[in-house]
């Protein structure tokens, strides 16, 4: 319960002082008496009655002050409000996407989890998903639904798009979605595994297009140093692999990632790409507001009601039971 007007409470300190002030002056009278309508009960009785009209005259006046205070019931409701992030993820489903260096699984299989647990870190944020190999194709549009999102993620594969690695294509598909995307944060994860040959938009003009609508790339380049067994065609029994040496523009990637006020990371385990994708979600945490409603209800009514009792009460003794001399 709340006021409001709680300095009207201070009023209640003078209730007792008007009962000393009371007493204080009955003493003083030296003949005042006090009898009632009905001689025929005893001393302690009468008193009693005498000074109940006195008694029910404090209630209602202790009533009506708490009602002038505005006594009010009420809950407090947060609602959190936040402009959010706008977020496009750009993966690479090129067939070099299957090299089985991040044991126990290859890559794109931990590309997809660990860009599911990523999602799953937001929390206000509107987010998309863009696949590319040798071209480019949103998969689904900036949204909230996060639902719609993961299932997007687990359904990624290998094949359904041209081969190779258009990593120009990729940014200008993910800017395309982003330069009229509402608030001010706008980012591109972009993850890949190659070197950009295919596509007829090139990478750093791309970026420097993203740059001009505030969009910010971090990139991520997914392979271990060195050699990875890489899927070089079907045999008798599924795919064909050969020991390869892994290829990643780092120097392009960097490059994008500066151009635009991102990052490069280099992941070469599944912890490390875990680990990076953390990162992004702390660089790029939400600021959120918390706002705060409060709906009262009047309570006046009670205090009130029960200060009209109190006076009625007290006449109806005063002229029936009790009668007050002087």
């Amino acid at each position: 319960m709340s006021f409001t007007r709680p300095l009207l409470l201070v009023l209640l300190a003078g209730l007792p002082l008007w009962w000393w002030w009371r007493a204080r002056r009955i003493a003083r009278l030296a003949g005042a008496t006090m009898s009632d309508v009905r001689p025929a009960m005893g001393p302690a009785e009468r008193l009693w009655i005498a000074r109940l009209p006195v008694s029910l005259r404090s209630v209602c006046l202790a009533a009506w002050i708490v009602a002038a205070a505005g006594p009010r019931l009420g809950a407090a409701k947060a609602e959190i409000r936040s402009e959010g992030i706008s977020i496009v993820l750009a993966v690479d489903i090129s067939s070099s996407m299957l090299a089985e260096d991040f044991s126990p699984a290859n890559r794109l299989d931990v590309a997809r989890r660990t860009a599911t647990e990523f999602v799953r870190a937001r929390a206000s944020d509107r987010i998309g998903l863009v696949a590319f190999a040798g071209e480019a194709l949103t998969q689904v549009p900036i949204t909230t639904d996060y639902e719609v999102l993961e299932e997007a993620i687990r359904q990624l594969r290998v094949g359904i798009l041209e081969d190779g690695t258009a990593i120009g294509t990729a940014i200008a598909t993910c800017a395309n979605r982003l330069r009229r995307a509402p608030g001010k944060s706008k980012v591109v994860v972009l993850l890949t595994d190659g070197v950009n040959n295919k596509g007829t938009v090139d990478p750093r003009t791309a970026a420097q297009a993203a740059a001009t609508f505030g969009i910010k790339i971090y990139t991520i380049g997914v392979g271990t140093q060195g050699e990875a067994p890489v899927p070089t065609g079907q045999g008798p029994l599924g795919l064909r692999y050969e020991t390869m040496p892994v290829e990643i523009d780092e120097r392009l990637l960097g490059d994008i990632a500066q151009t635009t006020g991102g990052r490069y990371f280099r992941a070469t385990d599944a912890a490390s790409l875990a680990n990076i994708f953390g990162e992004i979600n702390r660089l790029e945490k939400t600021p959120v507001q918390h706002l705060v409603y409060r709906r009262y209800d009047e309570a006046y009514r009670w205090p009130l009601g029960l200060g009209l009792l109190a006076l009625a009460l007290e006449v109806v003794v005063a002229g029936t039971f009790a009668v007050r001399v002087p």
